[in-house]
């Protein structure tokens, strides 16, 4: 498999590192970047880095769309020509298949992937879906590189990803945010900022590593932590009056749709 990037930013960077770090050899890697930083930075890795689609890009088999959403449409542009054989991945959040394909001129071996941020550090998910067009050996190259960089989930229906983008695409802030909030309490009860940031950050780490490992579901896991007449009851009891599973699902429903909407604006012509 040789594959050449077209973007060399922080996702390409994370699933770059993953890939050299679990095996593959980082000369079958090219990227395109323009901006000098970035391809700095990703050079460390042992890999071709270019300005401009070369003859490394287009002896690839494997290319990967990992540029802003939009800038896909340009990008895309540079390597049209050489496109047919091969299969693109794209990282591009939002930008739905049928506008890849129709800016490519048809080609359809395209797979869509909705990556999150932990990808840096090793620990991340995707959603990948597959048009139908993309062969099994072409899934598991797809199925490689996301997964050099954590978990995949595959999907049977493109539409899910916008779902997938409310739930694990940008499920990350929405942790970030409750750390905040269980920080914010415990700093604003009296324990020093440094210890508060420790045991919220510390709280969830815990508990979803907990939640992984068990065979029991998080619902019984959050049972067992549930005596009757205390602490984590009289908590619980808080967010169910308040609604929270409610506002919760509005929330996700939010982002889901504006996934939706954005998929509308990045496919215009």
């Amino acid at each position: 498999m040789n594959i050449a990037f077209l973007g060399g930013g922080n996702m390409a960077n994370a699933l770059i590192g993953g890939l050299v770090a679990k095996g593959f050899e980082a000369r079958a890697i090219s990227v395109i970047e323009l901006a000098p930083a970035a391809r700095d930075k990703i050079a460390a890795h042992g890999v071709r880095v270019s300005t401009a689609p070369d003859a490394a890009s287009a002896k690839a088999d494997t290319l990967v769309l990992a540029v802003k959403p939009q800038d896909a449409r340009a990008a895309l542009a540079s390597v049209a020509s050489s496109v047919d054989g091969k299969l693109v991945i794209s990282i591009a959040a939002g930008v739905r298949l049928d506008a890849l394909s129709r800016w490519l001129g048809g080609h359809r071996r395209l797979v869509r992937c909705m990556p999150n941020t932990p990808a840096l550090i090793g620990a991340g998910i995707a959603g990948l879906y597959a048009l139908p067009e993309v062969t099994a050996d072409e899934r598991a190259r797809a199925q490689t590189i996301l997964g050099a960089v954590g978990e995949v989930v595959w999907l049977n229906d493109e539409r899910l990803l916008d779902p997938v983008t409310a739930v694990s695409g940008s499920g990350p802030a929405y942790v970030f945010w409750f750390i905040e909030q269980l920080a914010a309490f415990a700093e604003r009860s009296g324990i020093p900022p440094q210890d508060a940031l420790r045991l919220a950050k510390h709280c969830v780490l815990g508990a979803a590593k907990l939640a992984l490992q068990s065979a029991e579901p998080p619902a019984q896991l959050r049972k067992n932590v549930t005596s009757k007449g205390g602490t984590t009851e009289a908590a619980l009891r808080v967010f169910e009056q308040e609604q929270l599973a409610e506002r919760l699902a509005k929330a996700l429903a939010a982002a889901s749709r504006r996934g939706g909407e954005l998929g509308d604006e990045l496919g215009k012509d």
